[in-house]
């Protein structure tokens, strides 16, 4: 019997195990979604939400620590750019994001537990759960950034650096509505220890429809199946961009967009 409490007197006096940074990113950001999503929008709702997203932006910059991306700002601030759970936009990468003026060009730097919980959030939308996976996946781009959609046309073979664990680039159409026609945005995603980055250009390099790729688009636009107008044409975009990753290293445009690709992964700090 003193043996057992002997043990109960020692488990209390061991002082617990701190959370990591991450964690402690992660409870404050969770604690400040709860807070505002319950909140009424007001000019002091609004005035506490910027500083919450100040607060983060401290955190994310003591995890991540300095980021020098060429081009680009050198503070960054957090990606998360909304707390209230319901909001365009909600859900964003943890991390802190840096970008140019009109957003042309983009950039998130995170960390590898950061990404895996976000992953792990997103379990349902469907988000692949293993990181180079993810990567390859235009869920992952959809989620990260921005507010608009983001259809992957092809993965474009770039070099990476002996540094790197996981090096992605992919071509793609990011908008709102019509997310068919000739992809013009490369992303490129790159793991260098347990720092990830991610790099997006909008208007990154110049393309052009496929012939036989728009012979497989009207093909599937033209059968009576399924009849719900929406369904059928997610079936032919998903045949057209399938048929587009198929013939884009044949065609006279690649080779430029594989070398901006290319050019995009060096601006990182990877070396």
């Amino acid at each position: 019997m003193k043996l057992i409490v002997l043990l109960c007197l020692l488990a209390l006096a061991t002082p617990a195990r701190a959370a990591s940074p991450e964690q402690h990113y992660l409870d404050l950001r969770d604690r400040y979604i709860a807070k505002f999503s319950k909140a009424k929008e007001s000019d002091e709702t609004s005035k506490q939400h910027d500083a919450a997203l100040d607060e983060l932006t401290g955190v994310l910059r003591g995890l991540v620590g300095t980021v020098a991306i060429k081009g680009l700002p050198a503070a960054g601030k957090s990606n998360v750019d909304t707390l209230f759970k319901g909001d365009s936009g909600f859900g964003h990468l943890d991390g802190l994001a840096f970008a140019t003026e009109g957003d042309k060009q983009q950039a998130v730097v995170t960390t590898t537990t950061l990404i895996k919980h976000w992953l792990a959030e997103h379990r349902k939308d469907p988000m692949p759960q293993e990181i180079d996976a993810a990567f390859r996946s235009d869920t992952f781009y959809y989620a990260a950034i921005q507010d608009a959609a983001f259809a992957k046309y092809a993965e474009l073979p770039i070099t990476k650096p002996a540094s790197v664990s996981a090096a992605v680039a992919v071509l793609g159409v990011r908008g709102n509505g019509d997310l068919k026609g000739p992809p013009h945005e490369i992303d490129v995603v790159a793991v260098r220890g347990d720092k990830v980055y991610f790099l997006a250009a909008t208007e990154a390099v110049k393309t052009a429809e496929i012939p036989a790729c728009e012979k497989v688009w009207k093909q599937m636009m033209a059968r009576k199946m399924p009849e719900d107008a929406m369904a059928k044409e997610d079936q032919a975009m998903a045949a057209y961009t399938k048929c587009f990753a198929k013939e884009a290293p044949s065609q006279s445009w690649f080779g430029a967009a594989v070398k901006t690709a290319q050019g995009q992964l060096e601006l990182l700090p990877l070396r």
